[in-house]
């Protein structure tokens, strides 16, 4: 890893509960009820799908305010679905909402900035993972 490492944290906190620390913040992920979970927090696929939402929301945030435009109204709505061997997030569709007074020659562009937010960039260009037990 790059000298620019960044570290989070996940410790079990009772079934299938689990606490993030990232930086100064804390998160949690559980499983639905039907899943054995007790269904107080989103699941880590959800999580997965949210970071991507949230990362092009971000993005056309910033370009956006880069063009002087307001962004009142600003959304993206992700759907999600599964797939099977291995188990993984299959397919996601993202719609971006476009705030009343974007022109229509800026939305192009708002689109291509968007779709080029690091989270989707790195599941374009996916990273090295590697998973070692620690005893």
């Amino acid at each position: 890893m790059s000298p620019a490492v960044t570290t989070l944290r996940v410790d079990h906190e009772s079934g299938d509960r689990f606490s993030i620390s990232v930086r100064e913040h804390e998160l949690l992920v559980d499983q639905p009820v039907t899943d054995g979970g007790e269904d107080l927090a989103a699941t880590p696929t959800e999580m997965f799908v949210a970071s991507l939402a949230a990362c092009v929301a971000f993005y056309a945030r910033r370009y956006l305010a880069r063009h002087g435009l307001r962004a009142e109204g600003l959304s993206v709505t992700a759907e999600y679905e599964m797939a099977a061997r291995p188990s993984r997030v299959g397919g996601i569709r993202l719609r971006l909402e476009v705030p009343a007074g974007v022109p229509e020659e800026r939305r192009a562009a708002l689109l291509a900035t968007a779709s080029h937010c690091t989270v989707h960039n790195s599941l374009r260009d996916p990273p090295q993972v590697a998973i070692e037990l620690q005893a």
